[in-house]
């Protein structure tokens, strides 16, 4: 892929850059550096490699899975209005 000057003014503008025509030059060549290099890495043949999550493989930390209700209903529902069993008790809204 090649990048044009006309190219680099349609970018700056979306990214609402204010790019000078000299930038502009400069950009371009940047860009095109850019994009060569992604080219060689597109020819990179990795069938077989899986894919990395990490240079370091890792295991994530894992908590037991365990249902509670957090033990302290109390202190939730102590700035409710009116509650019940536990719950809110909101009115209906709904007909």
């Amino acid at each position: 892929m090649s990048v044009d000057a006309s190219t680099v003014a349609k970018v700056a503008r979306l990214a609402r850059i204010a790019v000078t025509p000299e930038e502009a030059v400069r950009l371009e060549d940047e860009l095109n550096a850019i994009f060569g290099l992604v080219d060689e890495l597109a020819q990179v043949d990795v069938e077989g490699v899986e894919p990395m999550t990490s240079a370091v493989a890792l295991g994530m930390r894992m908590r037991r899975d365990v249902i509670t209700d957090g033990g302290i209903a109390d202190k939730v529902l102590a700035n409710a209005p009116l509650s019940e069993d536990d719950y809110y008790l909101v009115p209906k809204v709904v007909e």
